[in-house]
This record gives C-alpha cells, sequence and structure tokens, in this order.
C-alpha cells in the first residue's frame, strides 16, 4: 500500500447553506464559510468538502446544475469562491468540490437546446426515447419519481432522469459531452481546488438497449453498467493524472469485489469510494451486519485500494440519531461513533454539527420539509389511500432534512444561524445543544473529536495498521486491533445502552499497556485488559 496525503487526510463536509448566513437572507453562503473557517482549522481537519454552488434553480438543493461556470446568487459569486479558496489554503487545508455529472438542470442551455427539436446538434447530448404502446419506454423507477421517463410534447418523446424530473441525465456515450464535462474539471481545478467529491458517478453508463426489469423497486439497474470503467479511465487520463487531489466517488449498489474496479490503484481511475452498505442498507444499527460489511471491505481492498468510512451526511441522518443513542447517553454515544469511524481502516468524514452531537429532527408536518425525494414519496404513497400521518412517521427517520437543518453555534435566536428567517427550520434543541454550549463544556464532544484527529496525525497505527475484528459474534461489543509493524492498538466500543464485560485473550495480560483515549473521564488507567466492564457507550482505546 502506498502512502499519500489524502489517505492521511480527516475531511469536514460543509453543507453551506445550512452552516453560517452572513447576510441575514436566511440561508448560508460562503461569506459565511470564510468567517467560521478557525473553527474548522481548530477541529484539526485537512480537507473541506463543499456541497454544489453552482448556478442552479435550486430543484434539489444545488444538485440540479445550470450553468458549471458561475456560482449560484445564494452561495455569493466567483470572487467569493476565489477568496475561499485563498483563505483555506493560507490555514494549510485543502477544499475539495461536488463534480455533479450525471444530470444537469432542466434549465442548463444544453438542455434547453436539446429539447428543442430531434436535429438540435445537442439532441444527443442527453438520453431521449420513444414512448412504446403509448406508455414509458421502460418500467424503471427513478430515485425521486415513480418513473425516470418525462414526456415532452414538442417533439413526442420521453427524456431520462435518475433523479427529478428538472434533473436529465446527461448522454456519456456522446464523447462531446465528455470533452465538455472535462473543460469543466480543468477549470476548476487550474482555480486550485484539491479534488472533487463525484455525485453518483457510477451511473453514468446507462444499460445497452434500456431493457424492462423484473425488479423495478431494486435501482442497482442504474449503476455500475458496462462502459462506466472506460469513462472513469479516460476522465483520469484526460484530467484527473495531471494534479495532485483528492478524488472520492459516490458510488452505490457496489460489493467490495466491484468497489475495487473503481479505487484499486493499478485501475487509474479514483482514490477512493463511498459505498453505502451502511448509509443505505442499514436502517438502524445492526452490530453483527456492521462488522461484516467492515470485514468484507477490509479484505476487499487491503493492500490495493482505499475506502472511506461515514455515518452521516447531507443525504443520511445524523448518526446520533441513527446509529447511537442521543437522549441519555448522547455524549458518550457521539464520542463512541467518533472514536469507530477514527479508527477503522479509511478516510474519516465529518458532516457538520457532528463534531458537537447535533441530532436529527422529526417535523410534525410534511409542509416544515424541503426534500424533494421526501415530499415526491409523500404524495406518492398518500395517493394510493395511505394514512398520511402514517406516512409522514415512516418517511421522518430517513428523511435528508434530517442533517440539513442549521448548524447550532449558540443559544440565540435560530441558533446564531442567521439573523434572517432561516430557510429550514432549527432544531429546537439548539438551546442545549449548541457549538458553544459544548466548548464550554468538560465533556466536550468537540475537543474529543479535535484529541481523535490530533491523533491520527501523530499515530500511523490508525492509517495504516492492519484491521482484525477481535469479537466477530458480540452484538453489543465492537472490539478490533490496527497493528503496524511492532505496535498495536485495542479498540473496545461498548454499542449499547448495558454495562457489558468484556473478557480479552489471556495474551493480553502479559503485555504492557497504555491508554491512549476514553471518552468517561474516570476510566482507571491500571485496569486489567483481560476483564473490563464497559459502561453504556463507553469507548476505549489501549496502545499494547
Amino acid at each position: 500500500m502506498n502512502k499519500a496525503w489524502w489517505k492521511e487526510a480527516v475531511v469536514y463536509q460543509v453543507y453551506w447553506r445550512s452552516f453560517f448566513d452572513s447576510n441575514g437572507d436566511g440561508v448560508g453562503d460562503l461569506d459565511g464559510l470564510i468567517m467560521k473557517l478557525d473553527y474548522i482549522k481548530d477541529l484539526g481537519v485537512d480537507v473541506i468538502w463543499l456541497n454544489p454552488m453552482f448556478q442552479s434553480p435550486d430543484k434539489d438543493n444545488g444538485y440540479d446544475i445550470s450553468d458549471y461556470y458561475q456560482v449560484m446568487e445564494k452561495a455569493g459569486d466567483m470572487k467569493v469562491v476565489e477568496r475561499l479558496i485563498n483563505e483555506v489554503h493560507q490555514r494549510g487545508m485543502k477544499l475539495i468540490m461536488d463534480l455533479v455529472v450525471n444530470h444537469t438542470s432542466n434549465q442548463h442551455p444544453w438542455f434547453i437546446e436539446s429539447k428543442s427539436s430531434k436535429d438540435n446538434p445537442k439532441r444527443d447530448w442527453y438520453i431521449w426515447k420513444d414512448g412504446v404502446d403509448g406508455k414509458e419506454p421502460n418500467n424503471w423507477r427513478s430515485y425521486f419519481h415513480p418513473t425516470p421517463w418525462e414526456y415532452d410534447q414538442t417533439t413526442n418523446q420521453y427524456y431520462f432522469h435518475s433523479f427529478a424530473v428538472e434533473q436529465p441525465d446527461l448522454n456519456w456515450k456522446n464523447p462531446e459531452v465528455r470533452h465538455e464535462i472535462y473543460q469543466m474539471m480543468r477549470f476548476w481545478l487550474n482555480k486550485g481546488i484539491d479534488g472533487f467529491r463525484m455525485d453518483v458517478i457510477n451511473l453514468l453508463a446507462k444499460l445497452e438497449g434500456f431493457p424492462d426489469t423484473e425488479t423495478p423497486y431494486n435501482l442497482s439497474y442504474l449503476g455500475n453498467n458496462p462502459g462506466i470503467h472506460e469513462y472513469l479511465q479516460e476522465m483520469n487520463r484526460e484530467v484527473l493524472s495531471a494534479y495532485d487531489i483528492l478524488t472520492v466517488g459516490e458510488i452505490p449498489f457496489v460489493t467490495p469485489e466491484d468497489g475495487l474496479l473503481y479505487v484499486g490503484e493499478n485501475r487509474n481511475e479514483l482514490n477512493t469510494l463511498f459505498h453505502f452498505e451502511v448509509a443505505d442498507d442499514m436502517k438502524t444499527w445492526d452490530m453483527i451486519t456492521f462488522k461484516q460489511i467492515q470485514k468484507r471491505w477490509y479484505e476487499g481492498l487491503n493492500g490495493q485500494g482505499w475506502n472511506s468510512q461515514f455515518l452521516n451526511n447531507h443525504d443520511h441522518t445524523r448518526q446520533v440519531t441513527r446509529y447511537g443513542n442521543d437522549h441519555i447517553y448522547r455524549v458518550q454515544s457521539a464520542k463512541l461513533l467518533a472514536t469507530m469511524i477514527h479508527t477503522l481502516p479509511g478516510t474519516p468524514y465529518i458532516y457538520q454539527g457532528e463534531e458537537i452531537g447535533m441530532t436529527g429532527v422529526k417535523f410534525n408536518h410534511i409542509e416544515d420539509y424541503n426534500d424533494i425525494a421526501m415530499k415526491n414519496k409523500y404524495l406518492e404513497e398518500v395517493a394510493k389511500g395511505k394514512d398520511s400521518t402514517q406516512v409522514l412517521k415512516d418517511l421522518q427517520l430517513l428523511s435528508r432534512d434530517n442533517s440539513r437543518t442549521p448548524m447550532q453555534w449558540d443559544n440565540s435566536e435560530n441558533a446564531g444561524f442567521s439573523v434572517g428567517k432561516p430557510w429550514i427550520k432549527v432544531n429546537p434543541n439548539y438551546v442545549d445543544i449548541n457549538v458553544e454550549a459544548d466548548l464550554n463544556s468538560h465533556d466536550s464532544i468537540f475537543k474529543y473529536y479535535k484529541k481523535l484527529i490530533a491523533l491520527r496525525k501523530e499515530h500511523d497505527v490508525m492509517v495504516y495498521g492492519d484491521y482484525e475484528d477481535l469479537l466477530e459474534h458480540d452484538d453489543k461489543l465492537y472490539v478490533y486491533s490496527r497493528t503496524l509493524n511492532d505496535i498495536t492498538w485495542i479498540i473496545m466500543l461498548n454499542h449499547s445502552d448495558d454495562e457489558v464485560e468484556l473478557r480479552l485473550n489471556d495474551m493480553y495480560a502479559q503485555k504492557e499497556n497504555t491508554l491512549i483515549i476514553t471518552n468517561y473521564a474516570d476510566v482507571n488507567e491500571e485496569e486489567s485488559l483481560v476483564q473490563i466492564r464497559l459502561r453504556p457507550h463507553e469507548a476505549r482505546i489501549y496502545q499494547i
């Protein structure tokens, strides 16, 4: 395994519209991010991942881009972006941006031309098909809609959209499209950004012929299709290989074997990836399943490719609510999850607010939600005659808005996020859970994160160490080792609300050990490692 700066990095994700509002319009912006860069720097992270801030009608919070070379007015302008890049670099950090090239907005000039007529030069820049027997071209679904096909009366054909109707998919089979995208990527890299998080990058290649499927609700037919690796290898040759950058692909529907094809060090495609065997497939915490996922991915990539570690982001409910205990053990649970993410193999990602233990929300009315995927699903289910209250309840846990509420800076109005009315409601618990309160607490989650990140910079074993699960079949305890040369770290996590006794192999009794970090302040550092009682959501790391 080769060493690389991006393997050793810790990434902090900024969902800018919910981070900090500098001008009082209720929407976070890039000036607000610049004002808070010292806060991020103090945490110790190396890379900031910025969600899309390109020109957009904002139907899907910026993931519907109408101009790749302009900045959304809500976010700022190009001068602010240039200043942001400079300010990030001045603080010794790097900046990566979202690359959204599976689709554009339906208001992008390319699409407006494409739909104008069948013989327009840009017609083939998108995917157009005739209907079949007066219906859609096939029986597929989209992520946000019961069908991925939208009928256009002007040309009497359907266009394809993997997501919202307003997000038509680009036709990557067309070399002109690919050339245009590569040119845009070079533009931003030459501006000084340090890489890309690539939105649903494995969806670029479509199944030849668009055949009907027997399982339309299993959307895996949208991704990993023949041609995808040729596209990414071409992208690497044409653009990526010329820059020392971080590339991380958002890649659903993959096994470790598939994943290695994207990130294998001999493949010349991407540096690393997000897979979704946890975030998409594990609705609530399942210890045994999680252990199995970690083992398979470690064994599948070990020595050949690189993984990412995350439990929440702008699309997935906050980790302490979904996978931890956000009530009486919120602080301990938040620290335990942090310990786990920062010590498992791969690059750790922190989603804004996670470092103070922010929780998910449950709004009482569908009107309080902005998530287009959730709102469309709500309408679809209610139209079937289902009880609207139950439908809302069923959709709440996995709503993307759970993680999109404004950053909670202090206990003043709107959590110190904005002096105006926020674009989405603030979580009511901001009065107690906020940055100011956490930093003043003797039990600060932020300071625990800061210590974990500092340890990762000081100890290569956290980054490059071999991984072994020491208690594969325990459904409460997650105990594993990381070993590099003659150094072994034992990570002990009691991921439950109960006190649990941990018994390790006697071999550890004969070895000297040092307590590296713990999320409980009163741990007896002389305690034998052979028999330990771990309190609810207790986390410890020992060096053997």
